[in-house]
């Protein structure tokens, strides 16, 4: 059974950090692609950022410069570091995966095979 366990998130005033992770099981996700997503209360499931089976990132304009996206293909693990973070960053916040081999990232939700439960991140002003 594939698992996706985010953990990380917590509460932090405003230009603070974190750091999410996200521990994949039941099957190796170094040829895929592996992604953060987010969704605030009475909003649409939203892209963070992922990366692609060849390491290539990319990121929404609302995160650029201020999120890191890494991962630990030994551990099968991905992280997401997030620096200068804004009221606005609050949401909670899925990893997803893509089941293809050889996947790059995509901004649609509908794209992607495999969630976890996802991990709240609260930005207080």
């Amino acid at each position: 059974q594939v698992q996706l366990v985010e953990s990380g998130g917590g509460l932090v005033q405003a230009g603070g950090s974190l750091r999410l992770s996200c521990a994949a099981s039941g099957r190796t996700f170094s040829r895929s692609a592996m992604g953060w997503f987010r969704q605030a209360p009475g909003k649409d499931r939203e892209f963070v950022g992922a990366m692609n089976w060849d390491a290539i990132t990319n990121f929404a304009d609302s995160v650029k410069g201020r999120f890191t996206i890494s991962r630990d293909y030994a551990k099968n693990a991905l992280y997401l570091e997030m620096n200068s973070l804004r009221p606005e960053d609050t949401a909670v916040y899925y990893c997803a995966a893509r089941g293809g081999q050889f996947s790059t990232s995509s901004h649609d939700p509908r794209d992607y095979d495999y969630w976890g439960q996802g991990t709240q991140v609260t930005v207080s002003s």
